[in-house]
């Protein structure tokens, strides 16, 4: 009886398999610490190329500072089917396949390994990124409850989970007709020129179907985890709750106070001690995110209105974000000189701990490709923004942002615009100086309050995570005296 009891004590078991994404790992890493600071039992998972990438930059276990803290979060790693040395972004549809076909019977086999050898934990559950179309099946095969995570803003969900009725009221794919949409459950009025840009193609590829199909997978998950704040799409999280079990948990943004987890695929550079000398408010923030690819045409106008504006600046420039050829500064995409014109006022860096920049007290703007963790974070530390989405879920951030929430301005350049170093020059004078600033200012002092309360301990994010664990627990404890 004893022995029984002390299992009825236990917490349950979280195996989290991480999507391969960096804007993915990092709110997946702080649903990881948000478990397991209330006690559950965390194993986490990173693909075997993701884990070679992180070390190469930081610390071969990620989670080895967690657990000196006191978190139980067990760290490993996994195939995806494919050799550690195979290049994925070259042969991205064959990497895709394996993704789609190779790696649910792989997921299947590794939990399945971990359960076996862990015959004291009272119950399991699966957590994956709604992107991971596998969870679905996995959760399934070995009778695991099935939590989804998803790390863009509520109304982007609602977006593709409303695609077959998009699709029968003929407004996708979108193919360049702009029009309102009134009809979406929580959404009053959407234009089709801030769709995700995957519904914008009439073309459909292997990545077209693996986030549709995934669309169809979530339906079944026992609970959908989302890094938003309700308090900013209450509408949008309501019309969702008509039909899907949605928990807003976000922002998920503030850094471990217990301890410093590796996250990051390059190594960082550290701009503390430059953001330190220069003035207060005067350093405009660029960033393009660690993902998507840039035209050399708009670096080209970006490091021109940089020129143009004379502001103080630190631009993150990432390793094979832009195409590399003869005399454009490695790679860069930087015209010539440019590095030398801007000395003494500008930086440029290859990577850098973004949250650390914005939180800084010299800056004052960011430029940014308006992917949901940055916006997250330039709200949090009260940064305006200037917006030049590219594709997927940032141009239906950028409306949040520039429309719903008055916290920055657009650059042209979105839904296929040309982007000028005039304009650039005109909006980096508009958002670091002058009334426009002092009126975005306000707004996203305002709106990152709104943040930081619902993050706080005794937030709506905490709230809605203690309802979430109370109804899992509920969840499992049903299971397991069905059995």
């Amino acid at each position: 009886m004893a022995d029984s009891a002390a299992v009825q004590l236990q917490q349950p078991h979280a195996i989290m398999i991480s999507l391969h994404l960096q804007g993915h790992i990092n709110p997946f890493i702080h649903l990881a610490l948000s478990l397991a600071s209330r006690g559950f039992t965390v194993t986490f998972a990173h693909l075997h190329f993701v884990h070679r990438q992180i070390s190469a930059a930081g610390a071969g276990d990620p989670f080895a500072g967690a657990r000196a803290a006191g978190f139980d979060i067990r760290y490993t790693t996994l195939s995806d089917g494919l050799p550690i040395d195979f290049d994925r972004e070259a042969h991205h549809d064959q990497f895709l396949h394996s993704f789609r076909h190779r790696l649910p019977d792989i997921v299947a086999e590794f939990v399945g390994e971990i359960i076996q050898a862990n015959p004291s934990s009272p119950e399991f559950f699966l957590v994956a990124d709604t992107f991971s179309i596998w969870a679905a099946e996995v959760a399934g095969k070995l009778g695991l409850v099935n939590v989804s995570f998803w790390t863009e803003p509520a109304v982007v969900f609602s977006l593709y989970y409303h695609l077959d009725l998009l699709r029968r009221n003929g407004d996708v794919p979108v193919a360049g007709r702009w029009k309102n949409v009134d009809y979406l459950p929580g959404i009053p009025s959407i234009n089709t020129k801030d769709f995700v840009s995957y519904l914008h193609d009439s073309e459909l590829g292997p990545i077209h179907h693996l986030l549709f199909d995934s669309f169809q997978a979530v339906r079944s998950a026992d609970f959908v985890l989302c890094n938003t704040p309700a308090e900013l799409e209450p509408a949008a999280i309501s019309g969702l709750n008509e039909t899907v079990p949605f928990y807003a948990i976000g922002p998920m943004v503030r850094e471990s106070e217990s301890c410093e987890i590796a996250r990051s695929f390059l190594p960082e550079s550290d701009c503390t001690e430059w953001l330190n000398s220069q003035p207060a408010g005067g350093v405009l923030y660029v960033s393009f995110g660690s993902f998507v690819k840039i035209d050399r045409e708009v670096i080209g106008a970006v490091a021109g209105g940089l020129l143009r504006s004379g502001v103080r600046f630190l631009w993150v420039l990432r390793p094979g974000m832009v195409d590399s050829g003869d005399g454009d500064g490695g790679g860069s995409g930087l015209p010539e000189g440019f590095e030398i014109r801007v000395r003494g006022k500008g930086k440029v860096v290859t990577w850098c701990n973004q949250n650390q920049v914005l939180g800084n007290p010299a800056t004052g703007g960011f430029l940014t490709h308006c992917g949901w963790n940055s916006i997250l974070e330039s709200i949090w530390h009260g940064v305006p923004m200037i917006c030049f989405p590219v594709f997927t879920d940032q141009i239906t951030n950028r409306k949040l942002v520039v429309e719903d929430w008055k916290v920055g301005v657009n650059l042209s350049g979105v839904n296929g615009g040309s982007l000028k170093e005039e304009e650039v020059a005109e909006k980096i004078g508009g958002l670091m100086e002058g009334e426009m600033r002092k009126g975005l200012k306000e707004e996203v002092e305002k709106v990152g309050k709104v943040l930081q309360a619902a993050a706080a301990e005794n937030g709506s994010a905490a709230g809605n995570f203690d309802r979430f664990a109370a109804e899992l627990s509920e969840q499992l404890q049903r299971r397991r005296r069905r059995r």
